[in-house]
């Protein structure tokens, strides 16, 4: 496609694992559920039907979410082509898992069918044989079905992490004694995460732009430190000719730097006319005395490269200059400086006096005032379709009310954990909270509507199916997805050390929401499951009716036993 590299673009990687895992381990999951007695063909379709269709859906809202940022209405070149390779990266995860990794699954299923090894691609000896053989042999060639019937009908329940949460989690975490600590630690992160969310600092720093030990970061810390009563140093560049021997254009000079230290030749060429009562009111005097006297005297030389002469004929004029200007701030520095930089800059469109300010910090200002409101549209245009999306793909509408409310406290949590985590408000946050969202949903989504849609007589056997049924797919994406973040650490880079502690908060929300908060949450509020109970037991006597009335009907068929 021809995109250019971008630091952004590395951080893909990253964020697509945790979509492209999760298919893989949810599709792996739905496999294992599948009864191993069938064609290996109905247990591919089996496992497709369970799993593809919430995949799809989530897969759609990334791609939507997303695709935001890669339209026009971006104007930062670094956000669009993130974007637009992310938006590449979901539909080729998206087939890379509807063809190849069916495909592996076909095959394997082919190799279980008929006995053979996944790995070797040998058969499997007999129990009988691997009996008389080591016991490193026995490991490698053993399928898990040399005590059981290989034609088990629910070969899943025997995997650690099924049977850990099936065995062991679910009782503790359902159990009544733990649902007061739950509450009270969700209480705890919801009063921290507030209370970042009211402490969010912008990302006008220019030190998280840089590596970590570079000389410029080095520098950056120095001048914060001693020498932030001041702002940078900011050039002030007139660009055409002036009548600077006119007391109106002086002025209007004094005017615009008026609140600033000024390092100007202007001024100090004011006070040398003024102490040595030398009369310049008319352009040939003033530029006579600048050239030959005032800008002879060796003070004054270094302002020879502060003016731009120009000659028509035997007439000099002055066609651009530049002076120097420093303002007086407090400890916000960086704010107060992009303060500076917005009040200037529409001065010079309003003002008589054509005139253009910069200093190199203004780059990363406007790189920061761009990279942080426009993601934050997007992201709010992106959240709101989204938002409406899911009340037309979702089955039941309590479902998607939960799922409104876990996204909305994991997206807070993530906002005001990194806050309090020294985490700014810049590009790469900006990013990972849109990612953050869609990574909720991918995760919360399954689990939620198995237990809205579930039929078990009570909430709590409910969140144990669906723990049962979802639990193994997200403990090892999320598991795999904080490992593979590991790499960051050793990145000597403040912005890849923010994009770490970003996707890590991201993770572990997810995980504390799924597997702690909305497993007892939902043991409390609705959907109740007492009409199921209601449905059960009308059927049920119905049935029993049934039977009755043929019994009576029959009654030659009715035998003692």
């Amino acid at each position: 496609m021809e995109l250019p590299l971008h630091m952004d673009t590395y951080i893909l990687c990253f964020l697509i694992s945790g979509h492209g895992t999760k298919g893989v381990f949810e599709l792996l999951s739905g496999w294992r559920r599948t009864r191993e007695n069938l064609p290996f063909k109905d247990r591919v379709a089996d496992a497709y039907s369970d799993v593809m269709v919430s995949y799809t859906m989530t897969s759609s809202l990334y791609f939507i979410a997303f695709g935001m940022g890669a339209s026009p209405f971006t104007n930062i070149e670094a956000v669009k082509v993130f974007c637009q390779n992310m938006c590449v990266s979901i539909l080729l995860n998206y087939f890379y898992i509807f063809s190849f990794f069916g495909s592996c699954l076909v095959f394997a299923g082919q190799l279980e069918q008929n006995r053979y090894h996944s790995i070797f691609c040998c058969k499997i000896p007999s129990a009988e044989y691997l009996d008389r053989k080591p016991v490193w042999f026995q490991t490698m060639m053993n399928d898990g079905h040399q005590h059981t019937s290989h034609h088990e009908t629910n070969p899943y329940q025997h995997h650690f992490i099924q049977h850990f949460l099936r065995e062991h989690y679910n009782e503790w975490i359902t159990n009544i004694y733990v649902k007061p600590f739950v509450v009270i630690l969700y209480l705890i992160y919801a009063s921290f995460s507030f209370m970042g969310c009211l402490q969010i600092n912008d990302g006008a720093n220019i030190i998280n732009l840089l590596a970590s030990e570079s000389p410029s970061v080095s520098y950056a810390l120095i001048q914060q430190k001693y020498f932030s009563n001041y702002s940078p140093v900011i050039g002030f560049y007139i660009y055409e000719p002036l009548e600077y021997w006119n007391g109106t254009v002086q002025e209007d000079l004094k005017t615009l730097s008026q609140g600033f230290n000024t390092v100007s030749w202007i001024e100090q060429y004011y006070q040398y006319l003024r102490v040595g009562n030398i009369s310049a009111t008319n352009k040939s005097d003033f530029i006579s005395i600048l050239q030959s006297s005032f800008l002879k005297k060796p003070e004054f030389q270094h302002f020879k490269n502060d003016i731009i002469f120009s000659k028509a004929g035997d007439e000099n004029n002055i066609i651009a200059s530049r002076l120097y200007l420093v303002a007086r701030t407090s400890e916000n520095t960086q704010r107060e400086a992009v303060e500076l930089l917005e009040k200037l800059r529409p001065l010079s469109l309003i003002q008589s006096i054509k005139f253009i300010v910069f200093n190199p910090t203004f780059v990363f200002m406007d790189h920061y005032g761009l990279s942080v409101t426009m993601p934050v549209l997007i992201s709010g245009f992106g959240i709101l379709l989204v938002l409406i999306l899911t009340f037309f793909l979702v089955i039941h509408p309590l479902g998607n009310f939960w799922l409104i409310l876990s996204v909305t406290s994991i997206e807070l949590g993530v906002l005001g954990l990194m806050t309090l985590w020294n985490v700014d408000m810049d590009c790469i946050s900006i990013l990972c909270l849109i990612y953050t969202l869609n990574f909720a949903i991918d995760h919360c989504a399954p689990l939620l509507y198995t237990f809205v849609l579930a039929t078990e007589h009570t909430r709590t056997q409910c969140i144990k199916n669906s723990l049962q049924e979802h639990g193994t797919a997200i403990l090892q994406n999320v598991s795999s997805f904080l490992i593979g973040l590991v790499p960051l650490l050793f990145v000597p880079s403040n912005m890849t050390f923010t994009l770490f502690k970003c996707l890590l908060l991201a993770g572990s929300c997810t995980l504390l929401h799924c597997f702690v908060i909305l497993p007892v949450f939902l043991t409390f509020f609705p959907p109740s499951k007492k009409h199921h109970k209601k449905k059960k037991r009308a059927k049920r006597k119905e049935r029993e009716e049934i039977e009755c009335i043929e019994i009576q009907e029959n009654p030659d068929h009715v035998t003692a036993v």
